[in-house]
């Protein structure tokens, strides 16, 4: 599945300054990880955004906004926004802003790609 180049770009301008972000293909588009750990990504025009249980239930009050059903099943956690939900940047910055907020209280996952060059 191709993704959006235009808002995988919009994002790295939102990620600029934040350390330990990285990119990684996952789920079929392009995926935006902090220290390992999934933050929001980009599949076809859609925006994928990891908020967390409570966050999530609460984001479903957005008419732009369902729960990531990756194998026709509900993702808990994890929301889909549509175009028109991340148009505009301040509102894409929201998103991304929620999802850091969230991955912040997960612990760090050890960097498989160096631990294998050793």
């Amino acid at each position: 599945m191709a993704y959006d180049e235009e808002l995988a770009s919009r994002l790295r301008a939102v990620f600029s300054g934040v350390d330990g972000i990285s990119e990684r293909r996952m789920f079929g588009g392009l995926s935006f990880l902090r220290h390992g750990n999934l933050v929001c990504g980009v599949m076809g025009e859609t925006l994928l955004v990891r908020l967390g249980d409570a966050q999530a239930r609460a984001a479903l009050a957005d008419p732009h906004v369902r729960l990531m059903d990756l194998q026709r099943r509900p993702s808990r956690g994890t929301v889909y926004v549509a175009p028109a939900g991340c148009a505009d940047d301040d509102a894409l910055r929201g998103w991304v802003e929620r999802a850091l907020g969230f991955v912040a209280t997960l612990p760090a996952k050890p960097d498989r790609r160096a631990a294998r060059d050793r």
